[in-house]
């Protein structure tokens, strides 16, 4: 918790550690998430290399000071009361990709973890590397979606990376392999031991890139008709239950359309709670834990939120 008297300590700070024109002071969250929603943060600081990631960890540790670290906010539901710590954001000041060659395993690539999705997927295409089409979409960055496995139309995060680099909670750094990671289905170690994803290895096989471009335009063409892009949201609001399908567990249950203040279940797409003006976290809180309540009560399915609630 930081009180009036700290804050000006702390951010004496964390200027010093990312610079001046790196920190901002009580910044509205809602500029920095895809749902449009949320409160002040304190502070949120953007760092631009490892250094300075790992003596910001040891910096909340020595000073008690609460923190979360963040990519494109493509993921978050930030409380209308804001956080009281700090919010590292690791987007464009933290990405980049790189070729690493290639082997008799395939096709090598590093990529930092504020890199966005799409970016990634447009340096593959160019170096005719397949494996990665269904990642192309996702609305994220590297970090995210390596900390929830991120996946679609039948391609996992799990199948591609080849290791990741981490920062623990103490600041310390550590390569982990596919095997360590422990991927599963919107799991992975990253969010088991609170680790901070810094960059990824990806290991892919050499395509056809009339094919690869292909495939990423089938897929993209898939979302635009069948997802809600046009409108905030934070992606697919809960996890699948296995056996089941949140959206139709929704639909079956009468909330296509349905509104909660300025939050509503997308009438394209029930699998996604969307903005429809003025939203606040409460809002969608609402209406999520109804969901959760009356498909319980029809199904005896319990859903899961797949977006992560800050500051609440």
């Amino acid at each position: 918790m930081i009180t009036d008297t700290d804050k000006g300590n702390i951010g004496v700070e964390l200027k010093r550690i990312v610079g001046d024109e790196k920190v901002y002071e009580n910044e509205p969250m809602r500029d920095h998430t895809t749902f449009k929603i949320g409160g002040e943060a304190d502070f949120l600081v953007t760092p631009e290399t490892i250094e300075q990631v790992t003596e910001l960890l040891k910096f909340f540790k020595e000073n008690e000071t609460a923190f979360f670290f963040m990519g494109n906010g493509s993921n978050l539901l930030v409380s209308d009361d804001g956080f009281r710590g700090v919010a590292v954001k690791l987007l464009d000041d933290f990405a980049g990709v790189t070729f690493d060659g290639e082997d008799d395993k395939g096709m090598h690539f590093t990529a930092k973890a504020g890199t966005r999705m799409w970016r990634l997927g447009m340096f593959l295409l160019e170096h005719e590397a397949t494996g990665f089409e269904f990642g192309t979409g996702i609305p994220g960055t590297v970090g995210g979606a390596v900390m929830m496995n991120a996946g679609a139309y039948g391609g996992e995060m799990k199948d591609v990376v080849e290791s990741v680099l981490v920062a623990d909670r103490d600041g310390n750094v550590k390569r982990l392999s596919n095997e360590e990671m422990d991927f599963s289905y919107r799991h992975s170690a990253v969010s088991d031991n609170g680790y901070i994803v810094l960059e990824a290895v990806l290991c892919l096989e050499k395509g056809d890139k009339q094919e690869i471009r292909a495939g990423i335009d089938a897929l993209t063409e898939k979302r635009r008709t069948k997802q809600p892009l046009d409108m905030p949201s934070a992606g697919s609001t809960f996890k699948r239950p296995e056996g089941y399908y949140a959206a139709q567990l929704i639909d079956e249950a009468g909330f296509r359309g349905r509104t909660v203040g300025g939050a509503a279940v997308s009438e394209k797409h029930a699998g996604f709670v969307i903005n429809k003006g003025g939203a606040t976290a409460e809002d969608v809180v609402a209406l999520t834990n109804e969901i959760k309540r009356v498909v319980m009560e029809q199904t005896g399915v319990e859903l899961e939120l797949e977006v992560r609630k800050i500051g609440f």
